[in-house]
């Protein structure tokens, strides 16, 4: 039950959420989403092959986690309420959902200016996961004031297509000088929770016309309409990046076009993939040893510093790897498998972590920005990286054939629900 532990660690008793570390009490929608879906894989995996008392209530023990997360990232939106409704007449960055909150209050913890809070892709990452789980058993909205606010969620991100927001790295266009733009990721996402969570009842057998969620089908053609017109293309800034596997494979499945996605994927095996794992776009300078951590923005002729020496993060290979499970392509799982056994960090006790990221050591920029590739990374950021391992962990699930995906087409052919063999 390590991984029990593990998230146990870091979530508080109270709210429910996940703060970034135990020296950071933040907690990110989109992080806290993420990780949270290893704890509600190894529930599915004991439900379904709970012959033990026991075993039924590990099961329990793990869902109930993943309901009290779910609902106190319900509780931190609900609290801005008033911003949801500015959200849909304005559409200013400044009337949006916080991306983070405190994680033992719920409050907010930097104010509407202070930071890149716009991310429609972590609210329809909230919002896709909300369906999915619901449609697997769990029960996470309890009231109709719930079922309400989460339908105007819908209405909060159903015009993602023409909303120019942070994106999932929450900087903005890759200047990275605070300046929202239309990404492709979050247009994805949003598709992808429309699509989940229409005609879905959130109190699932025990519900009926009050508390079916939804959604206007023009909406989803528009969304589809111009993610298909962007890809592969991230943003207007970036020619590629790392976070749209997310919307071409697992979790959204937004792209249809079999071609459309083996471009994509493509692209980013080319210019982002290293030896450690994907940069998530080129000239990202997060963390790498010519970036001043002091200051959240850069100015526009610095980006030519952090050139073949971006930092590589694991987490994306993770997400080839459920890809690979998915698409059953062995050839693929095990290259992956592979690649992470070798960049993972194992504990004494043998316990397997996933580093945030890898980057290169300041004595060695040099070298490495004349021969990209050529230099060994150290291992930076938090250990472990909750997102990452989460991903890790459900990939191993998948991989060894502990669990599995099926599509229920009684819901939507998008909605993936857990089953255990």
């Amino acid at each position: 039950m390590f991984v029990l532990y593990l998230f146990c660690l870091v979530q508080n008793p109270v709210t429910g959420l996940l703060s970034a570390g135990t020296d950071h009490k933040d907690a990110w929608v989109r992080d806290n989403v993420y990780s949270i879906l290893a704890v509600w894989g190894l529930g599915m995996a004991y439900r379904k092959n709970a012959d033990r008392d026991e075993d039924k209530a590990k099961a329990y023990e793990l869902e109930q986690n993943v309901v009290k997360l779910m609902r106190g990232l319900l509780q931190c939106m609900m609290r801005q309420v008033d911003k949801v409704e500015k959200f849909k007449r304005t559409q200013s960055t400044k009337d949006c959902l916080h991306a983070k909150y405190n994680s033992a209050t719920c409050a907010t913890v930097v104010g509407d200016d202070q930071w890149g809070h716009l991310q429609v892709d972590a609210t329809s990452l909230y919002l896709l996961f909300l369906a999915q789980m619901t449609a697997s058993g769990l029960r996470i909205i309890f009231t109709l004031d719930e079922v309400t606010f989460i339908q105007n969620l819908v209405f909060y991100i159903e015009a993602a297509y023409k909303v120019a927001d942070y994106g999932i790295w929450e900087r903005g266009d890759k200047t990275n000088q605070g300046i929202p733009e239309l990404n492709a990721s979050s247009v994805g996402m949003a598709k992808a929770a429309l699509e989940a969570i229409d005609e879905l009842d959130l109190f699932g057998a025990h519900g009926g016309h009050k508390s079916v969620i939804h959604v206007l089908p023009d909406e989803v053609e528009h969304c589809q309409s111009i993610l298909y017109s962007m890809l592969p293309r991230a943003s207007t800034s970036k020619e590629i990046d790392a976070g749209l596997l997310s919307i071409i494979s697992y979790p959204a499945f937004a792209v249809e076009d079999i071609n459309l996605v083996n471009v994509t994927k493509s692209e980013i095996i080319s210019k982002l993939q290293g030896r450690y794992g994907c940069c998530r776009f080129l000239r990202d300078g997060y963390k790498t040893p010519r970036e001043d951590p002091s200051r959240l923005h850069y100015d526009p002729a610095e980006l030519k510093l952090f050139e073949n020496i971006e930092c590589e993060w694991p987490v994306f290979w993770t997400y080839f790897l459920i890809d690979g499970v998915f698409n059953e392509d062995k050839i693929q799982v095990e290259e992956y498998r592979e690649a992470l056994e070798g960049i993972l960090i194992r504990e004494k006790n043998g316990i397997v972590l996933m580093p945030e990221l890898y980057a290169v050591p300041s004595e060695k920029v040099d070298e490495e920005y004349e021969n990209p590739h050529s230099v060994d990374r150290v291992p930076v950021g938090k250990l472990p990286h909750l997102w990452g391992q989460s991903l890790y962990i459900l990939s191993c699930l998948l991989a060894e054939v502990i669990i599995s995906c099926v599509a229920d087409e009684f819901v939507f052919h998008f909605i993936l629900s857990w089953f255990s063999l």
